[in-house]
């Protein structure tokens, strides 16, 4: 983690916006100027997948502010394309801390209504902060397409990440509209009356523990979205301890534990947080706590996840709490 003792720029990027399924999503970064040069940041569009993937985690190692903010295919519809940039922008940047001294936004559409905000075409090409936030809404939104190809295979998500390709309207042609396009635009609206064939889940022929971990881990961050918090990191890592969401809402931080059981049968995912567990938990959310420098609210939190596919059956905010 780089401290800094200056105010800095926030950088904001947004990826999705004109893919036919999936969610829009948001991302603001503060990276040190001189640090961002070194890393050989630029707008995600001119990168390999493969430098984009290798410099995602440079940039949460060495950010001062990330923010992803997500809004879903479902809530694009029922609320427009323009009003979901503007929510998913307004995530990004919930919890962040008052010190930077301007906010730049690629694009020229004024998605925070906040002080300081400038809107500035190609600052993705111009600004580290806003490099670093092409390059984490990117991969973000790119890895869990992914994720989304096992839960409905055949459309090529893993491939096209959502967007109108060939390969995806042949996937629309032979399968329908499933439930994480956009109905709301053209081609979709085209198919209005084509049976939905594909809206739910399809488990993979051989769906691996890691495989179905990563799935219901995705389901539960689109649920803590869905139910107004604001996903920070996932899969936050050290040599010594990991936590799998940390979200924020009403200003306290959430370290949340994801448990997918498929039925009952050995007990719930609850049962398994144990005391041993707790502590572990608990330290994990203290190295974040230290590592970021959050003087907040914080804390530990689960979600439990049953069925296939995994479907949030009970959120508890304060595992600890009597």
């Amino acid at each position: 983690m780089v401290c800094y003792t200056e105010p800095m720029i926030v950088g904001i990027d947004e990826v999705g916006r004109g893919a036919w399924a999936g969610p829009v999503v948001v991302a603001s970064a503060v990276i040190d100027d001189a640090l961002g040069k070194q890393l050989g940041l630029n707008d995600s569009k001119l990168l390999s997948k493969k430098r984009r993937d290798m410099l995602a985690p440079l940039i949460r190692q060495h950010a001062l502010w990330i923010g992803i903010g997500w809004v879903s295919a479902k809530a694009i519809d029922a609320i427009g394309m323009s009003a979901a940039l503007k929510l998913a922008a307004e995530r990004s940047v919930a919890a962040m801390p008052s010190i930077y001294s301007e906010i730049i936004i690629d694009g020229t559409i004024r998605l925070l209504e906040r002080p300081g905000v400038t809107t500035l075409k190609k600052a993705d090409q111009l600004i580290p902060s806003v490099m670093a936030a092409s390059i984490i809404a990117k991969v973000a939104r790119d890895t869990y397409m992914e994720q989304l190809a096992s839960l409905f295979p055949g459309y090529g998500f893993e491939k096209h990440v959502g967007y109108g390709t060939a390969l995806h309207q042949q996937g629309l042609t032979a399968y329908g509209v499933s439930n994480v396009h956009r109905k709301s635009f053209a081609p979709m609206k085209a198919m209005t009356g084509t049976a939905e064939a594909m809206t739910e889940y399809s488990e993979p022929k051989k769906p691996g523990a890691v495989a179905i971990g990563t799935v219901a881990e995705t389901v539960a961050a689109e649920w803590l979205v869905a139910h107004d918090f604001t996903i920070l990191l996932r899969n936050w890592k050290t040599k010594r301890c990991e936590i799998d969401i940390i979200a924020e809402y009403a200003g306290t931080v959430y370290c949340v534990e994801v448990k997918y059981r498929r039925n009952a049968r050995a007990g719930t995912g609850f049962d398994y947080i144990t005391p041993k567990k707790q502590q572990q938990m608990l330290f994990a959310a203290h190295a974040w706590q230290h590592m970021s420098g959050w003087h907040g609210a914080l804390q530990l939190a689960a979600i439990e996840l049953t069925e296939s596919p995994p479907m949030v059956t009970t959120f508890v905010k304060d595992i600890l709490a009597d």
